[in-house]
């Protein structure tokens, strides 16, 4: 009942979003936008007269961002209309609206995650967190404390910010991850040293979609007098996180990721004991001075929209996501051989799934599936086409590391569109497959690490 009723809701607010863009667009050019269900570019946006439908991907890459739930987009229209006071203005009553819609959504926002509101901190999104937990945390306290702590297998912005450290004259440790993905704790508590100001170990990981033992280094952390960040972009909102169960001292917060607007995220820093921070932006000393500039109102709203919707939801999301997810793994490994996924099977959020298909490169499978939009786990942002260090780090072989992929399941994914997928999938692997020498010298059952390949 409830999926039925979110559901109609869903259509019906589509529907008056789609019908309001079509009369913008008329009166001026404007962008496609896909239908939510049907991925469908209608061309009446670009000309009255047309009745043609473009057909864009089916959308399976939520790691990288979420739509926008309609209803964070219903909560935000006001606040970028009519509501448009600046939620610092203390003297007349635009700023006044501003200012208790924006302290509405710290709370909704804190709720989520069992904080008190004032311990949210707005900023621009994950990324901003992260430097700031890092660099705050390392910079206030590194009179006495010169040692940092993290992982092989955080996002980017996190071991930029170490290197940056690094270059401050901080000691980084980082990390080792076991095979399934997850550190070691004994390896955590022997790399603590008396000089370490921070531990920062991220909840879910955006590429193999692994659990870390959030709750277990926390305590670890507690018991050694060392602070505690985790960035929890993938996390907020798809699985249960409270800050003081699990002991956070900082923890990393995306709009855009829980179905939120882009271009807006939170930090969430503890009051007690308390955390001190230096401020990486200089300014107005806006959000208690760890964070200068206006905060934007209409995104801040939608942040907390969709921080209210999820922890509503999360229960009934996680149960179909999961649920989908095990539909696309049984299908793809009933139907193809040589198989394997990336990652802890266990400790593991089900809509992250990194497959590995062996004897096919992952770029070549991401071409041949252009009708899904997916991301290849294989960062081939490089001319030497270098696997992801992610992979790397669990000890997967180059080869695998290359032919993986990464399937998203999210809120609005389809049972249809797994299907599609997954069907897309095993016919493409097999045609790659038959074209690849390697699956041939395998089928002849030849040893492929036995053989000495020679350089011409």
């Amino acid at each position: 009942m409830v999926g039925s009723a979110a559901g109609s809701m869903l259509r019906a607010t589509w529907r008056r979003a789609a019908s309001a863009a079509t009369a913008v667009a008329r009166s001026r050019l404007s962008v496609p936008t896909r239908g939510l269900r049907l991925r469908v570019v209608d061309h009446a946006l670009h000309s009255a007269a047309s009745s043609d439908a473009v057909l864009r991907p089916l959308y399976m890459d939520v790691q990288a961002t979420t739509p926008l739930d309609p209803r964070v987009l219903d909560a935000m229209l006001p606040y970028l209309v009519n509501y448009y006071g600046n939620p610092h203005s203390r003297t007349h009553a635009y700023g006044w609206e501003s200012e208790a819609a924006m302290e509405h959504a710290r709370q909704q926002v804190a709720s989520l995650i069992g904080a008190d509101p004032r311990e949210i901190i707005f900023t621009s999104g994950a990324t901003e967190s992260n430097n700031i937990a890092i660099k705050g945390v390392a910079r206030f306290y590194r009179s006495r404390k010169k040692h940092v702590i993290t992982t092989q297998t955080e996002h980017k912005c996190v071991l930029d910010s170490c290197r940056s450290l690094e270059a401050e004259g901080f000691r980084v440790t980082y990390l080792p991850v076991q095979k399934s993905g997850i550190i070691d704790l004994k390896e955590l508590e022997a790399a603590i040293q008396p000089d370490t100001s921070l531990v920062s170990v991220m909840t879910v990981n955006n590429e193999i979609g692994v659990k870390q033992p959030i709750a277990e280094i926390g305590q670890i952390c507690s018991s050694r007098k060392v602070y505690f960040h985790t960035d929890a972009a993938q996390a907020v909102g798809k699985i249960p996180l409270d800050v003081n169960d699990m002991k956070i001292d900082l923890m990393s917060i995306s709009g855009h990721k829980l179905y939120g607007p882009k271009g807006v995220g939170a930090i969430y820093i503890r009051r007690r004991p308390r955390v001190r921070v230096e401020a990486l932006q200089s300014g107005g000393g806006q959000e208690r001075g760890m964070r200068s500039g206006t905060v934007p109102t209409p995104l801040v709203v939608g942040l907390g929209a969709a921080c209210e919707l999820a922890q509503q939801e999360m229960e009934y999301d996680h149960k179909r996501i999961s649920k989908l997810a095990e539909r696309l793994i049984q299908k793809i490994m009933n139907s193809l051989p040589d198989v394997v996924m990336n990652g802890d099977p266990k400790q593991h959020y089900p809509g992250c799934i990194n497959l590995s298909f062996a004897y096919v490169e992952g770029e070549s499978l991401l071409m041949a599936l252009k009708d899904v939009a997916l991301s290849s786990g294989s960062a081939c942002t490089s001319a030497s086409l270098e696997p992801s260090y992610v992979l790397r780090a669990i000890g997967t072989d180059e080869d695998l590391a290359h032919s993986s992929i990464r399937f998203g399941i999210g809120r609005f994914t389809t049972e249809q569109e797994v299907d599609y997928t997954v069907e897309k999938c095993i016919h493409h692997v097999k045609r790659l497959r038959e074209m690849s020498p390697l699956w041939e010298m395998v089928q002849d059952g030849i040893d492929l690490k036995s053989i000495k390949w020679t350089q011409h």
